[in-house]
């Protein structure tokens, strides 16, 4: 990697500052400094260096320290250069910093140990909001008059003007939460008085949670990783952007994105008395992981954070005692997902928990890092019309689309109409009062699309705890509303012609356009449409015989599918779709909860389940099961003989050996039964 690649990966996801003045778009930001360069280092589970430096769970600061000392030092020896700890990132990873090297050099030298199974650069990443643009106005801080006039335009039913609305009442008719199902928050942090929000122990929705920021300096609250996960601001003076670590971050107010993003996801709904807005998921519960600070945060953290979040030990922390079964990433960097995301993002689906991770607004650009990883529910924002708003990225990686806000008119001064309403805190750097934003105050971005979705995911959770995710994410994309083509226009005055949305480039903008489900997912979210695709019975079809192969019977077993909530499945039936010429019908019962069928030669077949629960739900699925040949006996082995020549087997000799003992025991057998018998 080059010295200016790192600066790249991280100029993409550009705060939207909440506190701007009027219709002034930000001055263009410096490229970031590097940080000191830093490599993730992830060693292979058999590395002997980590077995002799093993890191107990939860063992104290000091041993931690020496246990990945130890690690850098002996790996920095093999390869002829000094390395110095960072923090660790899981049981098996770690930070290590050099000097003299690029990042880059330092981790392709680094990943062609045979100990390590990957090393990356640290990278950064920044709230994923919008960018100042003229297009996306905000007003002077401390204004608040009466607004958005559309309200929480975005959860409400679509009709012929919201036609991106997430349909959420419908879902509410089914649940609206359950307090056993967890939703990370991986961002700033959150102020935890917010009247939206709230400690559970008293009363709202926001668990104890985490600080896994490392940086002190990044971290703005005078100290590294602790148990403290509230948002202390992320402000940037003048001062700060011109020199050190904050370079090219511009000067900003405090942005309390995680309250915000946090609050889309579970602020307080049917409250006595009546106040604020409300969560997609307000009956959930909301686990803070602070992983961003002033400016951006460092990949080493986030990963770190994905961990703990998912009730993985993390060497140094305690492990989280409430694991999350949801993570929303309002966040992102630009760049290929880097094996370090991939690792962890792989691990958290194993365990059964859904990372949801916001496209990224660089006008059109490449999906951010970690959305365009594999397995993350990666997100586009929409505008109330359906279209792709400017500021969201695109490409295939996306999952889904969700509104983001936009505001239509563009004349100085005026409202916004349709922003995301969200809480946030009324201080320009450190907290004051607490807040939602507005008309003039405005939250838009692909931040606020990606907690929607995060929202309705807890949903579907709460109403059917067993869904894997894989399934979760087949019944979000299968009940998604299709992308509107026409009828797209910003309003009188405007004369904006909207085309249809076109592959991305770096560097390219590409503003609002008509989607298609290649680069923008599946459809538009319908929470009501989600809710109800998850809420019947789920026939589940599992191959337990570990290689099918022909001559053996195959047993197929349909005892995973799920029922109903507060149902039972009660019935199966089993059907022979197609026989693929190997097999002609079960050799078991097909109304049994495993079924038995005996395939005669190789090639592969088809069958069929249907499950009913004791409400009525029904539910079918179809499997392909491929069989193997025969296995071949092992032909017999001779010694000498003619054709292959050479000396006779050990095992051949002996068995000639024995069977002439046997004729001669015969033999005298036979001779002396005559005898007696004479």
């Amino acid at each position: 990697m080059t010295p200016d690649r790192p600066l790249a990966r991280l100029l993409l996801a550009l705060a939207l500052a909440l506190s701007s003045s009027v219709g002034l778009a930000a001055p263009p930001r410096a490229p970031l400094p590097p940080l000191d360069v830093e490599v993730i280092v992830g060693f292979t589970a058999d590395a002997a260096t980590l077995r002799k430096h093993a890191l107990a769970l939860r063992p104290d600061a000091s041993a931690v320290r020496n246990a990945l000392a130890d690690r850098a030092t002996t790996l920095g020896a093999r390869h002829g250069r000094a390395l110095l700890a960072g923090a660790a990132v899981g049981e098996q990873a770690q930070v290590m910093r050099a000097v003299g090297v690029d990042a880059a050099t330092l981790a392709r030298e680094l990943a062609a140990d045979p100990e390590v199974a990957y090393a990356v650069p640290n990278g950064r990443k920044r709230i994923v909001s919008a960018p100042n643009d003229p297009l996306y106005p905000a007003t002077a801080p401390g204004v608040r008059p009466r607004g958005p006039d559309s309200g929480q335009w975005y959860l409400r039913a679509p009709d012929s003007t919201l036609k991106s609305a997430i349909n959420l009442e419908a879902a509410w008719a089914r649940t609206t939460g359950s307090a056993s199902v967890v939703v990370a928050v991986l961002d700033t942090g959150v102020r935890f008085e917010h009247p939206d929000l709230g400690r559970v122990a008293n009363g709202g929705q926001l668990l104890p949670g985490y600080d896994m920021v490392s940086n002190s300096e990044v971290a703005n609250d005078g100290d590294g990783r602790d148990s403290d996960p509230s948002d202390p601001g992320d402000w940037v003076t003048a001062a700060e952007s011109r020199s050190g670590t904050f370079v090219g971050c511009g000067a900003s107010g405090s942005s309390w994105h995680g309250t915000a993003t946090a609050s889309l996801i579970g602020a307080a709904a049917n409250t006595t008395p009546a106040t604020g807005m409300a969560g997609v998921a307000p009956g959930t519960r909301l686990l803070p992981v602070r992983v961003l600070g002033k400016c951006f945060g460092s990949d080493s953290d986030i990963i770190a954070g994905m961990r703990w979040a998912a009730g993985i030990a993390v060497a140094g922390v305690p492990l989280n005692p409430n694991p999350a079964r949801v993570i929303n990433m309002s966040l992102g960097g630009d760049g290929a997902c880097s094996a370090a995301y991939q690792t962890v993002v792989d691990e958290l689906t194993a365990r059964g928990v859904t990372v949801v991770a916001a496209a990224g607004n660089s006008t059109g650009g490449p999906v951010s890092e970690p959305a365009n990883c594999r397995g993350v529910i990666g997100v586009l924002a929409m505008r109330h019309a359906g279209t792709k708003v400017g500021f969201s990225d695109l490409g295939p990686e996306i999952t889904i689309s969700a509104p983001g806000g936009n505001c239509i008119n563009t004349s100085q001064g005026s409202a916004c109409l349709y922003p995301i309403l969200a809480a946030t805190n009324s201080g320009t750097t450190v907290p004051l009062g607490s807040a939602w934003t507005d008309s003039f105050n405005i939250s838009v971005g692909t931040s606020f699309s990606s907690p929607l979705v995060a929202g309705v995911m807890a949903l579907m959770v709460s109403r059917q705890p067993g869904l894997s995710p894989a399934e979760l994410r087949s019944a979000l994309q299968a009940s998604a509303r299709p992308f509107p083509a026409s009828g797209a226009d910003n309003g009188p005055g405007d004369a904006s012609v909207v085309t249809q949305c076109h592959a991305p480039a770096t560097g390219v903008d590409q503003l609002q356009c008509y989607c298609t489900t290649g680069l923008c997912g599946a459809g538009m979210l319908d929470a009501g449409q989600a809710l109800a695709a998850v809420s019947g019975a789920l026939a589940r079809i599992d191959v337990t015989s570990a290689a099918p192969t022909a001559g053996v019977s195959v047993l197929l077993s349909g005892a995973a599918s799920l029922a109903a909530s507060s149902a039972t499945v009660t019935q199966y039936a089993w059907s022979l779709v197609s026989g693929g010429g190997l097999v002609s019908g079960f050799s078991s019962a097909t109304n049994a909860s495993t079924a038995t069928l005996l395939p005669t030669t190789e090639g592969s077949f088809t069958v069929q389940l249907v499950v009913t629960d004791s409400l009525g739900n029904s539910n079918t699925t179809a499997q392909t099961v491929v069989v193997a040949a025969a296995a071949q006996p092992p032909q017999a082995t001779t010694g000498g003989g003619g054709g292959g020549g050479g000396a006779a087997s050990i095992a051949w000799v002996a068995g000639v050996a024995l069977a002439a003992a046997v004729l001669r025991l015969l033999r005298l057998g036979s001779i002396r039964a005559l005898r007696r018998k004479a």
